[in-house]
């Protein structure tokens, strides 16, 4: 693997354990400014958004155990991955449940550092 593909696994992984923590000023700082999240809703939440709900508890992300990480590839100042995690949380009022939850993951590196861009959420 090499170091930028290394960059990225270690960024999707540093995400799933700030969401986990609630540790908002992690994820404000490994996500770019106009990263997107598509949930399988397909609701297209901007990073703002998806930042304050998880402050507010809307999303409780309580546990997420990583699976699989596949499919990764970086060319030049970008990248991807897919990321398989079992994650347990309460969205938007609902009943906490486990989820197999399947991102697809987009990277962009700016000035030597790579942040996540786009994230689009399904199911495995």
């Amino acid at each position: 693997m090499t170091k930028d593909e290394e960059q990225i696994v270690q960024l999707y992984r540093a995400e799933n354990e700030a969401m986990v923590k609630k540790d908002i000023s992690r994820l404000d700082m490994i996500l770019g400014d106009r990263m997107t999240l598509t949930h399988m809703t397909g609701y297209v939440q901007p990073k703002l958004e998806w930042i304050d709900q998880i402050q507010n508890e809307e999303m409780q992300y309580l546990e997420s155990k990583e699976e699989a990480i596949k499919d990764i590839r970086v060319e030049g100042n970008l990248g991807q991955l897919t990321g398989q995690n079992l994650v347990t949380a309460k969205i938007w009022g609902g009943s906490k449940d486990v989820w197999p939850l399947q991102m697809k993951m987009y990277f962009e590196k700016n000035n030597g550092r790579w942040v996540i861009s786009k994230q689009v959420a399904s199911t495995y």
